[in-house]
């Protein structure tokens, strides 16, 4: 944090603060999509397991733990992907399967 006084002809200071965030503090914990993904593709469980692993990176990250905020984070983006592409090729099945019996 880093306190800079700015001062104008005629007026009084004025006073700003800056915060600085490195980029590594800015790491995704898929949440979001981790719970769309339990609510909507849950194949096989791995929606409600990246969620788990979503909140163990957002934890890891309120901690200050960046490094194990970015495994959890990894692991969580595996299985949102992994869950995702299962449940939409099983749609694609039921469907092909649905018209073919029509």
């Amino acid at each position: 944090m880093q306190n800079k006084v700015h001062q104008e002809p005629g007026l009084s200071p004025v006073m700003s603060t800056e915060i600085s965030i490195s980029r590594e503090d800015i790491t995704p914990d898929y949440v979001t999509w981790s719970l769309f993904n339990t609510l909507f593709m849950n194949f096989c469980c791995l929606g409600f397991l990246a969620f788990a692993y979503s909140v163990k990176s957002r934890d890891r990250k309120m901690v200050g733990d960046i490094t194990g905020a970015q495994a959890f984070a990894s692991t969580a983006k595996c299985l949102n992907v992994t869950a995702m592409v299962f449940t939409i090729i099983l749609i694609i099945i039921f469907m092909f399967v649905y018209l073919i019996l029509l």
